[in-house]
Formats: structure tokens, sequence, C-alpha cells
């Protein structure tokens, strides 16, 4: 297993530059910048409908961006189609799961694997997934349909982790999920992120958990970046622990939070 090279600290493997990304003629990201550098957990904050998932869908070629380029590895992958980037070593973990629901928790697996032919290192890999997760392996043979939320959200990562990726995007896997099982999921992904040295960029709503595990955030506001730094001076800014910590300012008593203006300070 790979020794996890210091976070922040390697190159430079994944880079937006001034992207902008539409349904139709809403703009959901406009003049997104950001970069991922190697062995890093990178997370995205924001409000639902900020433009979050957005940035992953144009990552991995679902979406193709209007204007901007999106590198990786010093490669430009924009609007490159999306299997392309899957082999390039890039995998996406949808929001929702989108597990394939007919087919076996085995089965998932290895539809995660298509891109590979190194079968030997494809069943170690099936071993270490259930490693992290070792309801998956009692589950095995199982409908994927028929696991739980958290379970699928289990063999979300699992599966996006067969495909041998060095970059995973991970989109809400705290969505619909129990406050424990939540932490049980991010516990994961920095076990993944420090022992397999697999970098990440992790699209959250629950800036609590995820100012916790990354290295790294983004705050994204109406499909913009509006403020960017490490996590740990996140923590400590006070728009972020006014409107996404949910910490108030003992001196503010009685102002309307609906009232205050973010001054992203």
């Amino acid at each position: 297993m790979n020794q996890a090279p210091a976070a922040g600290s390697g190159e430079v493997v994944l880079a937006l530059a001034n992207v902008e990304s539409s349904y139709g003629p809403i703009k959901a990201i406009r003049g997104v910048s950001l970069k991922v550098r190697r062995g890093e957990i990178v997370t995205v904050l924001g409000s639902n409908g900020a433009g979050k998932s957005t940035i992953l869908k144009t990552i991995s070629g679902i979406i193709d961006p209007n204007r901007g380029s999106v590198s990786y590895k010093g490669e430009n992958i924009t609007a490159l189609d999306p299997a392309r980037i899957v082999r390039l070593g890039l995998s996406h973990v949808p929001e929702g799961r989108e597990v394939f629901p007919l087919l076996s928790v085995r089965d998932n697996l290895l539809m995660g694997a298509y891109t590979r032919h190194d079968r030997d290192a494809v069943a170690r890999d099936i071993e270490a997934a259930f490693g992290y997760f070792p309801i998956l392996k009692e589950r095995a043979a199982q409908d994927a349909g028929l696991l739980s939320g958290g379970q699928q959200q289990m063999l979300a990562i699992s599966r996006a982790l067969m495909a041998a990726p060095d970059l995973i995007l991970l989109d809400e896997p705290s969505l619909g999920l129990s406050p424990k099982l939540t932490r049980d999921i991010f516990e994961i992904v920095v076990r993944i992120n420090r022992e397999r040295g697999t970098t990440m960029l992790l699209v959250e709503q629950n800036a609590n958990m995820a100012l916790n595990v990354a290295d790294h955030g983004y705050v994204l506001e109406t499909g913009r970046i509006v403020m960017d730094d490490s996590c740990a001076a996140l923590r400590e800014k006070e728009d972020i622990k006014e409107f996404y910590l949910g910490k108030k300012d003992s001196g503010v008593r009685g102002e309307r939070r609906w009232k205050k203006k973010k001054t992203w300070r």
C-alpha cells in the first residue's frame, strides 16, 4: 500500500481556470478557479443550489463548460469524454449514490473496475474495499438496491476505488445519512486518503464535518468562489462560523441571522 504524501506539499493534480457551466440559459458556475494538490483532501462548501455538484460534473466530463479550462496532471481534459477521464485515473462518486440496483454488491464493484485488466489486483482491491466496509462483504451477493442508504454510499465509494484512481470526486457523501453513519463514512474517507495516498475533492453541505477532515477549502456562493484558505483558517473566519457552522457571536444578541450580510472576512 502506498504511503500518502504530506498534504499540500505535492504537485497540482487538478486545476480549474475561470470555468463557467450552464444548464440551458441558467449559469450554474461562474469563473470558478481552484487547485487540488496531490495527497490533499480539498472541500468545496456551499448551500444547496450553489453549484457544487456542477463543478464535479464539469470536471468529470458529464457537463461541457461554456468557457474556462480543466486540467488533470497537466493535461487539458476540458469536455473530454467521461470514459476517457476515468481511464486517466479520476473517479466520480455522484450525489445520491447511483449504484446499479439490480446488480449484486460484488458486481457493482466489478463494474467499477471495468477499465482494468489486472485480475489479481482487482481481486485484491475488492478485498481491500471489504476491509474498509465489512458490511459489504456480508452483503456481497445481495442486490445493491436492497442496501440501506448508508450501505449504498459505502458501495459507491468502494466502486470508485475499484478503478484504482489517483483522484476521487465525492459529491455530498453525507446526504440523507444519520450523524453516526456520516462520521463513519468520513473516517473511512480520511483512511483512504492517508493509507492509499488518494487525492480527494469533496463537495459537502455539512461544513463542520468537511472542515474537520479536509486540508484546504473553497466557499461557493451562487456559482462563484468567494473565499478559500486552509480549513484550519476557515474554521476561524467569522462568516464561516456564522453562516456555515451555526456559531453566533455573543455580541450580536437579537440580530436576525437572515438580516446579516456576508462580508467574507
